[in-house]
């Protein structure tokens, strides 16, 4: 594929490497070129649900954070695209996710360094550069840049259920044909499970026959995006996370969870307001259950699925009823099988996590100029905006100044409104001290 070695070689071409791609575009010393099996862009095609839209603001796109200039940001799209002023009149509360959809799509259409149609199967290290087997070829690359995504979570009941009678979240759109006139049970009570569940409750002649939305979570929980909460996905707040022990890290990011997993406020309050007219004001009724609390213990067939509950509120074992069941359980997070012949190199976490410095470079016993960039491994290491849409563009900004050797982009955070960390060791009292 290449007969010099690159850079950079990307594997997966998602928005946090399409970023990546669309920071470097703007360096012209840099070689690099990105990698993915898929024939074009296209993300999240079975979450992609009318009406859904995104929680982070439109101006946290591929570039803008640290190149505002950038011929590849959101701005520069609805110019392109003629559609400025009505998207200004619009006044969306918040961007419509398959807007941002076809903006990550229009510029990868453009970038001359993706490759797609390309499948990575191995990845070994020869001394002086990493080479990447396809099949299409072999390329080497001084460093890499992992952007392959996170893999859908299921649980263990997963396994008792038909394939044909369950589906995850991530694949919801292309199972909704299957519903009508079903009992379908929704777990899981984030917002994809939420949007899940509006999509059902808006449905007509294609509607369930019961609806139950199951979750662990005590209540169907807003997401918290006030602003001092929203300092949590800075730069400022990501440096200061990554300096604590990984211990503390473990147990600040269990304490943030609906700083980023949470329903917005907009899609709760659609809910219940549908909710509201299927129980007083429609002809026909939808038998609808939502039970918040609860978690799934065990699957068996009693006409169906039966889903045996434990209740948190009252600690009560209940059971629902389902003919189809949606998981919208998450994801987590593995490295992928083309990395097989260098995993024994890397420095793994307790869940499988490469273990990833400042830059988003993994922990390894190769070679220190010889980097592997982890984009979307870092939740431990960076905190809960790692995951998110939010940081992506500053974090590649850190990784082309790292590849650089120089600062390309102006990464360095502004003092924060907030100061995290201990300033003055000095000042702080111990026992009985100023007690008096």
């Amino acid at each position: 594929m290449t007969d010099h070695p690159l850079d950079l070689a990307g594997i997966g071409i998602g928005p946090f490497n399409l970023s990546l791609a669309a920071q470097l575009d703007a360096v012209g010393d840099l070689d690099a070129l990105f990698f993915d099996r898929a024939p074009a862009f296209d993300w999240h095609p079975g979450m992609m649900l009318p009406d859904v839209a995104l929680q982070t603001s439109f101006l946290k796109d591929l570039v803008t954070a640290v190149n505002p200039t950038s011929p590849w940001s959101f701005l520069a799209y609805l110019v392109a695209q003629k559609r400025f002023y009505e998207f200004l009149n619009a006044e969306f509360e918040a961007v419509p996710r398959r807007e941002f959809a076809q903006y990550l799509a229009w510029v990868a259409a453009r970038l001359p360094s993706l490759r797609f149609g390309t499948a990575i199967r191995e990845v070994h290290f020869e001394g002086r550069a990493f080479r990447l087997d396809s099949d299409r070829g072999t390329a080497r690359a001084r460093n890499l840049a992992l952007g392959v995504g996170l893999q859908p979570s299921l649980p263990a009941f997963a396994g008792k259920l038909d394939p044909r009678d369950h589906v995850h979240s991530s694949q919801a759109i292309f199972a909704l044909d299957r519903i009508a006139g079903k009992r379908v049970a929704v777990i899981g009570g984030g917002q994809s499970g939420a949007e899940i569940v509006l999509n059902l409750l808006n449905r007509d002649s294609d509607a369930p026959a019961a609806l139950s939305w199951i979750s662990r979570r005590p209540n169907f929980q807003p997401i918290d995006a006030t602003p001092f909460t929203n300092e949590l996905f800075t730069p400022g707040y990501v440096e200061s996370f990554h300096a604590l022990p990984e211990a503390r890290r473990r147990s600040t990011v269990g304490r943030q969870k609906l700083a980023g997993d949470g329903i917005s406020a907009a899609t709760l309050r659609a809910i219940y307001q549908r909710l509201y007219m299927l129980r007083h004001l429609a002809e026909k009724r939808l038998d609808t259950s939502l039970l918040p609390h609860r978690t799934v213990l065990d699957v068996d067939r009693a006409g169906g699925y039966r889903l045996i509950m434990r209740n948190g509120f009252d600690g009560g074992i209940e059971v629902a009823h389902a003919d189809i069941v949606i998981l919208a359980t998450g994801y987590r997070y593995t490295l992928p099988p083309c990395l097989d012949p260098l995993r024994e190199r890397l420095t793994l976490g307790e869940d499988g996590r490469p273990e990833i410095g400042a830059d988003f470079s993994a922990s390894w016993d190769g070679p220190a100029d010889h980097r592997l960039f982890v984009l979307n491994g870092g939740l431990v290491s960076h905190g809960i905006a790692e995951p998110q849409l939010s940081l992506m563009a500053w974090r590649s900004g850190v990784i082309v100044n790292a590849l650089a050797g120089r600062p390309v982009f102006e990464t360095a955070p502004p003092a924060p409104p907030l100061t995290w960390s201990t300033t003055h060791p000095e000042r702080v009292f111990h026992g009985g001290e100023g007690c008096h």
